[in-house]
């Protein structure tokens, strides 16, 4: 997420982290000066741009998300509350990963050819664990496929 934000614009980030940009001007409160909302139909151009390019970052992550995850950030106002949201949701299913992991790397180091398997068969099934474990970011290298055939492969 912060990869994508990060090449579009460092003032991107800044907006996630630091909150969307909000007008202020000073007001004076009989002997004190306290800063408050600029109304709207005070604002100049430079406020403008400023609001807008505080949209982009909303506008990026929601629009980066799937329809699962649409559904749960499209009703946060601002980005960093969207941010939030996918990283807890993404520390949940990285959790869920490194159990798939964890599964698919037993099964492959204890994966054995069956009684009336045939070796296109074995290889097929060998095959599914490797490319399921490749898709979690844990590929195993083709030599090491190799070498696991080898070990399993009956000696006739």
């Amino acid at each position: 997420m912060h990869d994508v934000l990060m090449v579009e614009d460092s003032e991107l980030w800044d907006i996630v982290l630091d909150g969307p940009f909000v007008p202020m001007i000073e007001k004076k409160d009989g002997e004190k000066t306290r800063l408050v909302p600029k109304p709207r139909q005070k604002y100049d151009e430079a406020d403008k741009k400023k609001i807008e390019k505080c949209y982009k970052p909303k506008t990026l992550l929601v629009c980066g998300t799937g329809p699962d995850e649409f559904n749960c950030v499209s009703a946060y106002k601002s980005a960093k509350e969207i941010l939030d949201c996918l990283k807890t949701a993404h520390e949940r299913t990285e959790q869920v990963k490194e159990s798939m992991i964890d599964m698919l790397t037993s099964l492959y180091e204890n994966f054995k050819m069956r009684k009336g398997e045939t070796i296109h068969e074995m290889f097929i099934n060998l095959s599914s664990i490797t490319n399921e474990l490749r898709s979690l970011g844990e590929p195993i290298s083709m030599s090491m496929q190799v070498r696991k055939v080898h070990e399993i492969l009956p000696k006739s």
